[in-house]
């Protein structure tokens, strides 16, 4: 393909810090690829840019100062159904990756990587729509066999699930008894089950992973 026919993607390149979004530049200079850039700091950047400019392909951050980005891959996918999202982030691709790409991320690559590597999941990305590494495929073909990686919430009793969900919209203690005609140090009991299982300390990590996880 000529010049003249070559496409020309338009990135957005997401992250609240430049000189990652400078590094990730220098390496779509070096690919043989025309391009358009637009950078944003923020989530709400994000998304206004969305709604402005058809772009082909968002690498996005993980976490920005004003909140995790899984929070508006959703939002994203309905603005621009065809939008194309790589989370580039710092964060432990293991316990990651899945629900980033459940909630609608397209690819997932860590900051780590080696250039090579990152070059390599941008052209697929432009390209095939998707960049699925190995460790990711190791972890997809792992949840259809334990549906708890990809859900943590599965690993809940339906009671304790009740309980989790009656907590994240404000229910305390004694209400919760209340309402299920138990007991209130039951309930505390079962709260701390909840906490032991899902590996988290407080209410606000509860309400965050209800957000992400429940159907």
């Amino acid at each position: 393909m000529s010049e003249i026919e070559k496409q020309t993607f338009k990135i957005l390149l997401a992250d609240d810090h430049s000189l990652i979004r400078q590094g990730v530049l220098f390496l779509l200079d070096d690919l043989d690829e025309s391009f358009e850039t637009f950078q944003v700091s923020n989530l709400k950047q994000i998304l206004e840019k969305i709604s402005q400019i058809k772009i082909d392909l968002a690498i996005i951050d993980a976490h920005f100062p004003d909140g995790n980005s899984i929070s508006i891959l959703a939002e994203i996918k309905k603005i621009s159904p065809e939008t194309k999202i790589l989370i580039f982030t710092g964060i432990d691709e293991d316990s990651n990756a899945l629900k980033y790409i459940k909630a609608g991320a397209n690819g997932f690559l860590s900051k780590m990587s080696e250039e090579e590597e990152i070059m390599k999941a941008i052209l697929k990305m432009l390209h095939e729509g998707e960049y699925i590494s190995a460790t990711t495929q190791a972890l997809l073909l792992n949840s259809m066999r334990n549906p708890k990686l990809i859900n943590p919430l599965m690993v809940l009793s339906e009671r304790e699930l009740q309980i989790a969900k009656m907590y994240a919209i404000g229910n305390g203690n004694l209400e919760i008894a209340n309402l299920l005609e138990i007991k209130q140090n039951t309930v505390s009991t079962i709260k701390k089950r909840i906490f032991e299982k899902l590996e988290i300390d407080n209410i606000v990590e509860l309400i965050e992973l209800i957000k992400e996880n429940d159907q």
